[in-house]
């Protein structure tokens, strides 16, 4: 028998089940803001990226190929994306977005405002701590001083010490 997670646990994870719902509620809205749904944004942030296969996209969205067509038909319609060959192997044509599409994307990422704003009440010390945590949660390798350069706010100025040495 497996044993119960502690309290605290229990907590952080209703907080961060919170945190991505609202996460969603607003991607959703902001999507509705620029004429997209929330695949069709989500889908359009990740050619932004990386231009890729139809398959890869699908694997992506974990939805079923024919989804992933109908999402990239929608946004070609709209001069969001293109479809072109692949220069590694010509049979394969990559979801590519067009400059208008690279436009709507930058748009939409900076018009999300729910992170932000609670974010920016963290120093920048916290801000980093945070997402070294987060990214060891994920098993993601962190950036070397990355948020160091990105940092934050003139007003973070003298509240930031350099959170990474606290692995």
């Amino acid at each position: 028998m497996t044993a119960l997670p502690d309290p605290l646990t229990v907590e952080v994870v209703d907080l961060i089940g919170t945190v991505v719902a609202r996460y969603h509620e607003e991607y959703e809205r902001a999507a509705a803001e620029h004429s997209l749904t929330g695949a069709q944004a989500r889908l359009l942030r990740m050619l932004v990226m990386e231009p890729m296969p139809m398959r890869k996209l699908a694997q992506c969205l974990k939805c079923e190929p024919s989804n992933v067509t109908g999402i990239v038909d929608r946004l070609e319609s709209r001069g969001l994306v293109e479809r072109r060959p692949d220069p590694a192997d010509r049979r394969v044509k990559l979801a590519v977005p067009t400059p208008d599409g690279r436009e709507t994307a930058e748009r939409l990422r900076t018009s999300l405002d729910f992170a932000r704003q609670p974010l920016g009440r963290l120093t920048v010390a916290e801000r980093t701590l945070l997402k070294e945590l987060l990214q060891r949660m994920l098993g993601v390798a962190p950036e070397a001083d990355e948020a160091d350069e990105a940092g934050g706010d003139a007003g973070d100025t003298g509240r930031a010490g350099k959170a990474g040495t606290a692995r």
